[in-house]
């Protein structure tokens, strides 16, 4: 009978990821109770390490070697330093394999083979094994042996054909999100698809093999757009374009500039009307700016959704001018008020001030070795019975070197020194 505090609590993962897809399905893993074991290479290690700054300051208020990138993506995981270049790297491996579940991989195609650690060499010493690749564009296809970088890939996966203002306004262009996303999304469908493949092979005792690629992510993070195409572009030739901050099946779905502030700066917040009953109650609403909103409702243009977006080039201008006659302020007030979904464009400063993001606990301290404290963004996973972990900060270089190799593989004091001495581990 399963009686545990958390998910996966013993399951163990050997993680030799670097960077973000894949450290981020590990993350996931860790938080939800998974015994992590980090795998990096003596003396550099993740590459995110020294992508700063800024980077965590000790306890003197000097930078320490761990960027603040790293410290987001590897939290509850242990670390060892295993140069798997070398034949006694990789025979550590293999033994650690056998004493783990998930096995988690981002190097290039082919690599892993090279090494002897690939699915096909380490299912036999492991059968329930759940192998997972993590590559730019899979383990076949014409580009498999290409590097995959987020940034390109948001670029060829069409991302960035439909992020951006419209080419016909100032500023217009292909523009990338913020955030990695195509890398952040490969890892969550990889933690997916792991749970998915360690349930079978709890049900039937065999592991299989996780094939994940940032383009097929992006393709699939296409959602509703490349629906869009598939079903009525292919036909018409109309390829879904950029439409700035405006949604291209819903209006009014956007942002709208409001009147200044105080010290005269612009002022901007979100309006994300999601059906015609908020709708009516947008235009009501605006009616304190004009009485003409108030007849928007029921006007055959736009009184649907479908009419709206065919419309958009009269409404959305004549919505945009009222708009700028109140505060940023005042319709947030309004508009929430009258149940109408919106928002503000928060700084991140106004982010981890926000009382809900507080309230929701979305920042959590650690105490970290090189730190006594730092806070670190939490985990959304909300579970009640299984609550997520909070049990080992991002760990240093090779932290838990000893500890890992003692503990699975019963190495004496001698042995670690020995692999020590041949560069082995560190």
């Amino acid at each position: 009978m399963f009686n545990s505090s958390h998910a996966l609590d013993g399951i163990r993962v050997l993680d030799l990821s670097r960077v973000l897809a894949g450290p981020w399905c590990t993350q996931n893993l860790g938080d939800l109770g998974a015994d992590v074991i980090k795998v990096e290479r003596p003396g550099q290690g993740d590459d995110t390490r020294g992508w700063g700054p800024p980077f965590l300051p000790n306890d003197q208020g000097q930078d320490t070697d761990q960027a603040a990138y790293y410290l987001g993506t590897n939290r509850n995981k242990r670390a060892i330093a295993c140069d798997i270049a070398t034949p006694g790297g990789q025979t550590l491996i293999k033994q650690l394999v056998a004493h783990c579940h998930i096995f988690v991989e981002n190097f290039k195609v082919g690599d892993m083979a090279r090494y002897g650690l690939d699915f096909d060499s380490l299912r036999h010493i492991n059968p329930k094994l759940v192998y997972c690749s993590i590559t730019g564009f899979g383990q076949n296809g014409p580009y498999k042996d290409r590097a995959g970088y987020d940034y390109a890939i948001q670029g060829m996966g069409g991302l960035m054909s439909v992020t951006g203002e419209r080419d016909d306004l100032p500023g217009g262009g292909p523009q990338k999100v913020g955030v990695a996303v195509a890398d952040l999304f490969t890892g969550m469908y990889a933690t997916v698809g792991i749970l998915a493949a360690l349930r079978h092979a709890e049900a039937t005792g065999q592991g299989q093999y996780v094939d994940m690629a940032l383009l097929d992510t992006q393709v699939a993070m296409l959602a509703n757009l490349g629906a869009n195409y598939l079903v009525s572009g292919q036909q018409t030739g109309k390829v879904p374009g950029r439409a700035g901050n405006a949604h291209m099946n819903i209006v009014p779905y956007q942002v709208f500039e409001t009147a200044p502030d105080g010290d005269g700066q612009a002022q901007h917040m979100i309006v994300a009307v999601g059906n015609d009953g908020q709708f009516a109650k947008f235009c009501d609403v605006l009616s304190v700016a004009s009485e003409q909103a108030i007849g928007w409702a029921s006007d055959p243009r736009y009184a649907t959704n479908a009419n709206r977006v065919r419309n958009r080039d009269t409404l959305v201008p004549a919505m945009a001018q009222l708009m700028t006659t109140r505060s940023k302020g005042y319709w947030l007030s309004a508009l929430e008020a009258a149940k109408v979904p919106c928002g503000p464009i928060n700084s991140l400063a106004e982010v981890f001030e926000d009382p809900q993001v507080q309230a929701r606990g979305m920042v959590e301290h650690w105490a970290h070795p090189l730190n006594g404290d730092v806070s670190l963004v939490a985990s959304p996973l909300k579970l009640s019975a299984t609550p997520v972990a909070q049990r080992h900060p991002p760990p240093t270089l090779g932290q838990h070197t000893d500890a890992v190799l003692r503990e699975l593989l019963a190495l004496s004091e001698a042995d670690i020194t020995a692999l020590k001495a041949q560069g082995i581990v560190a």
